[in-house]
């Protein structure tokens, strides 16, 4: 997406939440305000670790090590994101960051499943996961250091926030987590750290030539055309059968729209008192796994069919088994996927060096159709029988 276009869909992002009545435009100006102040300032150094004092090295070392080890794959950053959740409830990214994860992490399965797994070699599967793992690992890294931090100066009474730069966070969430200790405004806060993690891919991921391939490949393409991407929230409703809260992702390759798409996401979340509370009962009572089967276990399973035709034929109605049918097979991430033990260092530049991008910060509210359930339904029956025409192509060749 060209630069103009992008320019244009953000202008239209801002128009219609200004028509909508739920631009936070004062607080937006606000932070571009002191945006346009901190970077006119004279750039300090990168920040010196020897330079530390003995608290606030010991801090920075306990974080640090507590990244790493929650970092080691999609289940412990998932399960991380969450107990942060609940220590810190007022830390609403980290539940919406729990639950995306969850998507990352069927997303990494579907390439080993029954349905993806059948119609991608293994080499691009293979691409497929190293651009979803890297992209979820250098998010990890970033953000998790922050909420320790913030929760560390709870602790203490005092605000910590001069250590962001250590862990080479940008001036952007330093200024914004000055202002959340000052205001407490939780939905600035989270739009800010959307913004920001985004912005930290862009770059690192997604403009990144190694992962060219990936974007270009016919796969990938189609998911945005057929509009097959979606990030699905799974809730216990309040007659306890699971339902689907979402939106659809127009196209990965816009920062404008993943930025809107997390925007969306916690407008639904946090907008919508029975997806909250649905939620937290989802993920109190399901232990994140990898496989779609952990929110629709009649329609899924985790286990591997002994036997598997080469021939795929269409088995869901909905999101209801056909009669005689046997569920989808959808993989635990650790019956599919090892741990990235080498991973590419993530790099210390500041992606933050326009004021303009205080812009991206308006609120949002749910949309009306959030409940995305029979959406899904007739999204699966789509990749189903494209699938199906992909494997018998395939037998007879």
């Amino acid at each position: 997406m060209g630069v103009w276009q992008e320019g244009w869909l953000n202008f239209w992002k801002q128009l219609r939440a200004r028509l909508l009545g739920f631009s936070n435009e004062k607080a937006v100006e606000e932070i571009r305000s002191l945006l346009r102040d901190l970077l006119q300032r004279e750039r300090a150094a990168a920040p010196d670790l020897h330079e530390l004092q003995a608290d606030d090295r010991r801090l920075y070392e306990q974080i640090k090590a507590s990244t790493e080890v929650h970092n080691r794959n999609n289940i412990t950053r998932t399960a991380a994101y969450f107990e942060v959740y609940l220590r810190s409830p007022n830390l609403h990214w980290a539940l919406l960051a729990h639950m995306v994860s969850r998507n990352g992490g069927y997303s990494m399965t579907d390439l080993r499943g029954d349905l993806i797994g059948r119609v991608m070699d293994k080499g691009e599967a293979e691409h497929f996961f190293q651009f979803l793992e890297r992209a979820n690992w250098l998010i990890f890294g970033d953000a998790y250091p922050q909420l320790l931090l913030y929760e560390a100066s709870v602790a203490t009474g005092k605000p910590l926030f001069h250590l962001l730069p250590y862990f080479g966070v940008s001036r952007f969430m330093s200024l914004l987590w000055e202002r959340f200790w000052e205001t407490g405004d939780q939905e600035l806060l989270t739009l800010a750290l959307i913004v920001n993690e985004q912005n930290y891919i862009e770059h690192r991921v997604v403009q990144h030539p190694g992962y060219k391939p990936v974007i270009e490949s016919f796969e990938f393409q189609a998911q945005t055309y057929l509009n097959l991407t979606q990030v699905a929230i799974p809730y216990r409703s309040t007659a306890n059968s699971i339902e689907l809260a979402g939106c659809v992702v127009d196209t990965f390759l816009s920062l404008t729209e993943r930025i809107d798409t997390g925007r969306r996401l916690y407008a639904i979340l946090f907008g919508r008192p029975e997806v909250l509370d649905g939620v937290i009962k989802f993920a109190t009572t399901t232990p994140h796994s990898g496989s779609r089967a952990d929110y629709c276990p009649d329609l899924y399973t985790a286990r591997k069919p002994i036997r598997s035709s080469k021939r795929y034929y269409p088995r869901v109605d909905g999101l209801r088994l056909r009669p005689g049918a046997k569920p989808i097979y959808s993989p635990r991430l650790e019956d599919c996927w090892p741990d990235v033990t080498t991973p590419e260092a993530a790099g210390n530049t500041d992606w933050c060096c326009s004021a303009d991008v205080a812009e991206q910060l308006f609120s949002s509210k749910p949309s009306a159709d959030f409940n995305i359930t029979k959406r899904y339904g007739k999204t699966l029956m789509l990749v189903e029988k494209a699938v199906a025409a992909e494997s018998w192509i395939n037998a007879k060749k």
